[in-house]
């Protein structure tokens, strides 16, 4: 990619940031639902609320709220809780690492599982394993985060006791370094399973039409005839299948996201998705716009990575 494609695009991440501060500070003053009776009660007087109103200004226009949040966030200011009185960019950057360990887990699993689910799949078109394949993937493509995070709860963690049931470490132990770790990493198994399964179908759906197609082709039929090995051959047909998933991988992103907050809250899972739903119910507005800018900003440069690795794995683009 030239300098000047690339500063394009870094412009339209700039602008698409700016729609985006607009278009959620408004969806998030004008939703129902009033956060000074979720401060002060239901049974405050008419000057407890006026206080309230005036401390988190409020009780200002919505244009000049607008205008201040805008000039705050330009500085990096994210504002502070109304709930927990501290720094909004302290609130939510306790949160990240839980979601970036569950979301990132969850990519790398349902990408790889797709990958090889598609593959197979492609291999014996037609046979068995290419029907258990896509009995597997559908399974994820028919059962929702909600419904697996239950069933994984009732058959792996209850029943058959192989895995803890919430949160992400234990709290009778106060364990330290690789101990630590493991008990970490046991306590991400089912949550991260549940929200890769998710994603697996589509990836595997792609890989086996897109394998099946490459494996057609005249190069694939040349590469065979000079005596290539199978496994060579697949490799090469591989390469063309992973630009679109490269693609469809990127774009999966916000996806996750939202797939998590069903999973951290029903894993107890201490992430940007459990923060969400706390802040939705008290209407702590400082935070809820926070998380949004945060998940969409990542969602935003996602795509733009997924557009640069693009043009690394095809040399088509990389002058465009």
């Amino acid at each position: 990619m030239t300098p000047a494609g690339l500063l394009r695009r870094l412009l339209r991440v700039v602008g698409t940031v700016a729609g985006i501060v607009l278009i959620t500070f408004l969806l998030v003053h004008l939703a129902p639902g009033d956060p000074v009776l979720a401060l002060a009660g239901e049974n405050g007087d008419a000057a407890y609320y006026a206080f309230i109103r005036q401390k988190f200004g409020l009780d200002r226009p919505l244009s000049e709220q607008l205008g201040t949040y805008v000039a705050n966030v330009a500085r990096g200011d994210l504002g502070r809780s109304f709930v927990q009185g501290r720094p909004v960019a302290h609130v939510v950057a306790e949160r990240v690492p839980a979601t970036l360990l569950l979301t990132f887990g969850a990519l790398v699993v349902s990408t790889v599982a797709g990958v090889v689910l598609g593959t197979v799949s492609a291999r014996r078109a037609g046979r068995p394993g290419d029907l258990a394949v896509r009995a597997i993937t559908l399974s994820g493509d028919v059962l929702p985060a909600f419904t697996l995070g239950q069933l994984a709860i009732v058959w792996l963690a209850y029943r058959a006791g192989a895995f803890p049931v919430q949160g992400m470490t234990d709290a009778r132990r106060n364990l330290t370094g690789l101990a630590y770790a493991g008990d970490v990493a046991h306590h991400l198994v089912l949550p991260m399973l549940v929200l890769a399964l998710g994603e697996v179908p589509i990836i595997a759906r792609l890989v086996r039409v897109g394998l099946l197609e490459a494996l057609e082709a005249d190069y694939v039929r040349t590469a065979r005839a000079t005596g290539m090995s199978e496994l060579r051959v697949l490799h090469h047909a591989l390469r063309n299948v992973l630009l679109p998933v490269t693609t469809v991988v990127g774009a999966r992103v916000g996806m996750l996201f939202s797939g998590a907050v069903v999973v951290e809250v029903l894993f107890a899972w201490p992430g940007l998705g459990r923060l969400l739903l706390d802040s939705l119910q008290s209407r702590d507005y400082p935070v809820l716009l926070g998380i949004f800018l945060l998940v969409s900003l990542a969602v935003v440069l996602a795509n733009l990575f997924t557009d640069l690795a693009y043009h690394r794995i095809d040399p088509r683009l990389r002058h465009g």
